[in-house]
């Protein structure tokens, strides 16, 4: 049932119950410096409404919990890849997918730079015990592509090494399909211009500078390596069974919305059974007596 102003009345409540907790996530913007906050919202006059971005966030994670419900029920196997530029918004976009689900069935894997050991294994090795078992969603942020990104560009492999890896990717993920995974690839893209805004945004916000590392700012100075690899990597891995998908990223409440819905898309989940749930009755057992446990065990109520 719609109400007058074209909103679902539970999604409207539930849209003012939740507002708090969004807001709270959404604080990466209201800490920003005054004047780089007046510039970014003037370089990006379309934004949508706060509250128009809310009510879909919360209809497309409603549909991402029945997305869950579909793949625990048929022990389905789902992979997704994030990869983009650094400060793209593959983060952001992977914090509203898992923001209400289940972290025992959606889990994010997000790997650091390989130790010495690995660096002598195959190249795959380490992320296939990251794969999904039947029942799950593994979201990578960052994948095994960052072979053809950032380890070509940097230096961190070799030609022959890259090249090999550009051989056997396209097989590596068809073994993957073939092996019942569901394979969804994403490449949030940015313009140099909104890089540049969101390094800078970094810069003069102390909650977001942690996010700034000297690869980061690398990057800036191999914006055109960077797309030179980027290039080569859709013409020799962009495959039928595991094709890539662009998500414009300039505008990041825009691109999470619309990553969401085309991930829903891509998969044919349907309503599961559910057992109905009846809270049981409290046992009362009058001779019990609840301990008074030492006030020291308590946190301090500074709030």
């Amino acid at each position: 049932m719609m109400n007058d102003d074209g909103f679902n009345p539970w999604l409207d409540r539930e849209l003012d119950d939740t507002l708090d907790e969004n807001i709270e996530i959404e604080l990466e913007d209201a800490a920003l410096s005054l004047e780089i906050a007046r510039i970014y919202r003037d370089t990006h006059p379309d934004m949508l409404s706060r509250r128009v971005y809310f009510h879909e966030l919360l209809r497309l994670q409603s549909e991402l919990i029945k997305l869950q419900d579909w793949v625990s029920h048929h022990k389905e196997k789902v992979v997704v890849i994030f990869e983009g530029r650094d400060s793209a918004g593959k983060g952001g976009a992977i914090k509203r997918i898992t923001q209400r689900l289940n972290p025992r069935i959606a889990r994010v894997v997000a790997l650091p730079a390989p130790s010495d050991r690995e660096k002598t294994q195959w190249y795959f090795q380490r992320y296939v015990p990251h794969l999904p078992s039947g029942g799950e969603i593994v979201l990578f942020d960052r994948s095994w592509y960052n072979r053809a990104g950032v380890e070509r560009v940097m230096g961190f492999a070799t030609e022959d090494e890259v090249q090999q890896f550009f051989d056997d990717v396209p097989e590596f993920e068809r073994m993957l399909v073939r092996s019942g995974i569901r394979l969804v690839k994403y490449w949030f893209s940015i313009t140099d211009e909104e890089q540049q805004m969101r390094f800078l945004m970094r810069i003069h916000d102390p909650l977001k500078q942690w996010k700034l590392s000297p690869m980061d700012l690398q990057s800036r100075i191999r914006w055109e390596d960077y797309t030179k690899a980027k290039e080569e990597m859709f013409e020799r891995t962009n495959i039928p069974e595991a094709p890539w998908y662009i998500v414009p990223g300039n505008d990041k409440k825009r691109a999470r919305l619309n990553c969401i819905a085309h991930l829903l898309s891509m998969m044919p989940y349907a309503p599961v059974p559910h057992d109905e749930v009846q809270l049981p009755d409290r046992v009362f057992n009058p001779d019990y007596e609840r301990e008074v446990l030492p006030r020291d065990l308590y946190v301090p109520q500074n709030y």
